[in-house]
């Protein structure tokens, strides 16, 4: 009997993995992350169930919330397609691809103020909140039960017993470590709070690959904020080895309806309640003369639609493209998109912290440095602290901002939300900032780059090979 036992659990295993590889194979999936499964699978068979299991599956097939709820959570109320903006002719096919995939409507008029330490974002988003007459919704990655994140709370908690109507969607994975009792507090105060993508073993442990990275607060319909943020002390006061230096955005006009259809779309999916009338939608001033697309990409659906821009983007410059990144993982693409841009002649510059947050992430992004540097990237790391902030900019015309880092996690594997804008006046604003953290830089010299120990250099190729899972 024993054996009869071990030969029928032999044969379930045998039997799991073998499916596992099939349908790794009928996935379709690109040859270069389809082959390491395989071999995984095939050589380290437990280790490879267990991790396929966490972060293998491919759910871009599945749908979190139906095209029909999508729709009708994100059509704005008096939306009228034939007064849309002009997008400037050398960006249409750009606009056109993130209409055509996400709907990402393109707004006139709006008002965005940047914030580059999290004190005065902190600050405008107290103030703002202090204003809320209808509703607050608010939706982080990252909710410390600390200093920042109970003060936030007791605001909050304020403006639901004045009646204010108090949504709150957070991470579960990012949020792992606060108890419960710091929602629950909320909560018994009659504030809405839910997890998205709630992870429960082992049923949905394929969830844990896939988590929402957006910052987004919407106050009334009229004033929003969104970008790189979190909340937690560090984003305020730094670290104990220097500043943490993040970009964040408060938004005033019609694209606060962009982040309103996207926290309301993820609002339907978590709860299965769907929350849409002109009290959401109130109508916009016009406050400059910018044209803007708020795009929230994910992993669910068939397109890549954050990807998909930025290497038109890249592939589309004609004079620069400045970049600040916390972490640097590209796609092949990406990568290609870089070192053609610059052995064309356009002006790529690309800025990293110094020192990381996660000394496996910061090795596996160096790994990818030596291919760049040689096309003619000019890349430099910024010392005074981390460097978290998300910043592109194109030519001078085009910015993009937002929650996503260049790496294969933001564009592949998490929710995330960015703008892109068309604007000649905030290029050249969001420039002064770029060359403010550039003067605060150590540059690469390429010959003592290439010259880093070989120790180093393996350190940085082993981690390189867990770069889609960082």
């Amino acid at each position: 009997m024993p054996q009869i036992l071990t030969y029928l659990l032999f044969g379930l295993y045998a039997a799991t993995t073998i499916g596992i590889i099939l349908v790794v194979i009928t996935d379709n999936r690109n040859p270069l992350k389809t082959t390491p499964w395989i071999l995984i699978l095939l050589f380290a068979p437990v280790v490879g169930i267990v991790f396929y299991f966490f972060f293998g599956q491919n759910l871009s097939k599945e749908k979190i919330i139906s095209h029909r709820t999508r729709r009708r959570v994100t059509t704005y109320p008096g939306q009228d397609p034939a007064a849309a903006p002009r997008i400037p002719e050398n960006f249409l096919p750009l606009s056109r691809l993130m209409q055509n995939t996400i709907h990402a409507a393109p707004f006139y008029g709006s008002r965005i103020t940047p914030y580059t330490d999290g004190a005065s974002k902190m600050q405008a988003l107290y103030e703002e909140i202090a204003r809320a007459r209808h509703h607050i919704h608010l939706q982080y990655y990252i909710f410390c039960d600390d200093t920042t994140g109970r003060r936030l709370r007791q605001a909050l908690i304020a403006k639901a017993r004045e009646g204010v109507k108090v949504r709150i969607l957070y991470d579960d994975v990012g949020c792992s470590s606060v108890k419960r009792a710091f929602f629950d507090e909320m909560r018994a105060a009659g504030i809405e709070v839910y997890s998205f993508l709630h992870v429960r073993f082992p049923l949905l442990t394929s969830k844990v690959n896939y988590r929402n990275h957006r910052k987004i607060v919407v106050i009334d319909g009229r004033v929003g904020f969104f970008g790189g943020m979190n909340i937690a002390d560090r984003y305020v006061l730094g670290t104990a080895w220097g500043c943490w230096r993040d970009t964040h955005f408060k938004l005033e006009g019609s694209a606060v309806q962009g982040l309103q259809a996207s926290f309301l779309s993820d609002w339907s999916a978590t709860t299965k309640r769907q929350v849409n009338s002109e009290k959401y939608y109130p109508r916009a001033e016009s406050y400059t003369a910018d044209i803007m697309q708020v795009v929230p990409n994910g992993p669910f659906g068939q397109w890549r639609v954050l990807l998909q821009g930025i290497s038109y983007v890249f592939a589309n410059a004609k004079q620069r493209i400045w970049i600040e990144t916390p972490y640097f993982l590209p796609t092949e693409g990406l990568q290609t998109a870089l070192q053609t841009a610059a052995l064309g002649g356009v002006e790529v510059r690309l800025m990293l912290p110094a020192r990381s947050d996660s000394k496996i992430v910061g090795l596996a992004s160096h790994s990818f440095l030596d291919a760049v540097i040689r096309a003619g990237v000019k890349v430099s790391f910024y010392t005074p602290g981390f460097l978290h902030s998300k910043l592109l900019i194109v030519d001078d015309t085009l910015t993009v901002v937002g929650s996503a880092n260049m790496d294969f996690r933001s564009f592949e594997h998490n929710f995330e939300i960015n703008a892109f804008v068309y604007d000649a006046d905030f290029n050249a604003r969001m420039s002064a900032v770029y060359l403010d953290d550039y003067a605060r830089c150590r540059h690469v010299v390429p010959a003592r780059w290439f010259r880093r120990p070989r120790s180093r250099r393996f350190a940085e190729s082993l981690m390189r090979l867990f770069a889609p899972l960082l």
